[in-house]
């Protein structure tokens, strides 16, 4: 054995100590590539423990345990998003709490780290297990492609890591969701498709004829984020030993493509994955089958079709020509109707079941979800109109439409899911405490509220005042007016985020508890052999 690993350290040792030798001119990069070395080695420890272990294993036991793994990494990340995200908002209340140690721990630096943890750590980790789990269960399958699931959730974590480090020591491409430096954009890409092909593999060797419509929105979002990733991340390294790369696109072009990736990163990342999740979970809590299978087809195909065409409306009044924003703004307005659509779906599935509500936490989660769904997808098409998006645009109203769907809706879908999953995986009888979801139904709910409405009084307020002129036409607000303005609403949002916060840290609590304070009825994998379900 250590005839084969006297190579392979000094190797190591080596590299080690060329990238050390870059860390004073790209620290990021230095980083990343130690974290990619302790990556490798790990997995080539891993490799040899398990290279004696059997490979075969019952087609009708589902591939459980990488579920499982999900959702440990999913709250994980989610209370890591959440408390950078709390940070963040008392620091821009208040700027003496930018600390600048290294310059690491500033608002420009955490920034990127809040929106990369819960979109793509926590919100990832989400739309990957959830998928992992749904589509054995539909198709009463095992998932495709062996310990390739494993290879999609441990390459998922690198990601977060590296995306993560690089972050804090200024590792950035400086745009809007897709801030990530080239070489992590090739891991994403190939991670990306392992996922691709792992889904795919268990649709094709399906034993249940029918393809539900959840795999049809998971299938969608796998799909097209890959082509919107790799569209708009295209780069030219200027080095390989450098984490700074030249765009392909400049100037509007680049913008352009910005937000169609920007865009339809919150149409299909966090809009059509969140949405076959809903598909699935909800009708499964409530008991009822989906209230209008035909109409699930319709939202399907009417979604992806209009939700593709609506990013030119981040453009309005900027040197993107006239008619592509007015495009933007057009397809926005009509996306209103199947977004409605698959609230109303949504809803109408607890026709008949509308008691289980008071006495159900988790679903009354979920149907709170699917609300804020409703009301984000319809301010949204509301705000792309350019008479709106004139007062609307830079300023605080659109951190507060933002929120309201991703706090609102995709996280209180995801901790429903959670707290639906948690005690079937782990066979256990039920949730440790379903009075502490209670708590954290109603913390997560009125923290939204405090956060959303605190900055759609602070964004309409800065709006206003930077268009308000005096008798001669001159500006009558400086924009440090306009600071100084927000302070009160700024310091409600920080207190919003600190009970969302609270309640996701009940959450962790309670799913801990569940596990480790209650005997398993049976293995943990023993109910596997279902028909698709």
């Amino acid at each position: 054995m250590w005839d084969y690993l006297k190579p392979i350290i000094f190797g190591v040792i080596a590299v080690v100590a060329a990238v050390a030798a870059n860390f004073g001119r790209d620290p990021a990069y230095t980083v990343n590539a130690l974290v990619v070395m302790l990556a490798a080695a790990a997995a080539f420890v891993w490799a040899l423990r398990t290279a004696d272990e059997p490979k075969l294993h019952p087609a009708n036991e589902y591939m459980d345990g990488v579920v499982r793994a999900g959702v440990i990494a999913t709250v994980f990340w989610g209370i890591v998003g959440f408390l950078v995200g709390v940070v963040i908002a008392f620091q821009l209340a208040f700027p003496a709490l930018n600390i600048e140690a290294m310059g690491i721990l500033n608002f420009g630096r955490l920034r990127p780290l809040h929106t990369s943890a819960v979109i793509f750590a926590f919100g990832g980790n989400a739309l990957i297990m959830s998928s992992f789990y749904i589509v054995q269960r539909t198709c009463a399958t095992r998932l495709w492609g062996g310990n390739l699931g494993w290879f999609v959730f441990w390459g998922w974590q690198l990601m977060i890591v590296l995306a993560a480090t690089s972050y804090v020591l200024g590792g950035t491409q400086g745009k809007e969701y897709a801030e990530t430096v080239w070489y992590i954009d090739i891991w994403i890409a190939v991670v990306w498709v392992a996922f691709l092909l792992v889904f795919v593999g268990t649709l094709w060797k399906r034993r249940e004829p029918h393809i539900y419509v959840a795999n049809w929105f998971l299938l969608s979002m796998i799909i097209t984020v890959a082509m919107l990733h790799i569209v708009n991340n295209l780069a030219i390294p200027v080095s390989i030993l450098s984490s700074q790369s030249v765009p392909l696109f400049a100037g509007v072009q680049d913008a352009m493509t910005q937000w169609w990736y920007g865009h339809n990163a919150v149409g299909f990342f966090l809009t059509a994955g969140f949405l076959g999740m809903m598909y699935y979970f909800v009708p499964k809590q409530a008991e009822r089958p989906i209230y209008s299978y035909k109409l699930s087809i319709i939202h399907f195909w009417s979604l992806i079709f209009l939700y593709i065409w609506a990013g030119p409306h981040h453009l309005h009044y900027t040197a993107l020509p006239e008619w592509a924003s007015t495009l933007g703004m057009v397809f926005s307005v009509i996306l209103w109707m199947p977004s409605w659509g698959g609230m109303i779906n949504g809803l109408m599935t607890l026709s008949g079941a509308w008691d289980k509500l008071r006495t159900d936490p988790i679903l009354r989660m979920m149907v709170v979800s699917i609300g804020f769904y409703g009301m984000s997808t319809f301010e949204g098409p509301v705000m792309s109109i350019k008479a709106v998006n004139s007062l609307s645009h830079y300023t605080d109203w659109t951190i507060g439409h933002v929120h309201s769907g991703a706090l609102g809706w995709n996280g209180m879908i995801t901790f429903g899911v959670l707290y639906f999953l948690t005690p079937r995986l782990w066979n256990r009888n039920g949730l440790y405490s379903l009075r502490l979801v209670n708590w954290h139904f109603w913390l997560a709910t009125i923290g939204i509220v405090l956060y959303a409405s605190a900055m759609w009084v602070s964004g309409i307020m800065e709006g206003l005042m930077w268009r308000e002129v005096d008798a001669n036409g001159f500006l009558v607000n400086a924009f440090a007016d306009t600071v100084a303005a927000k302070f009160p609403m700024y310091v409600v949002r920080g207190l919003g985020g600190v009970m969302y916060l609270t309640g996701g840290l009940m959450m962790a609590w309670n799913l801990w508890m569940t596990v480790r304070a209650q005997p398993a009825r049976a293995a943990v994998d023993a109910n596997n052999a279902v028909p698709a379900q």
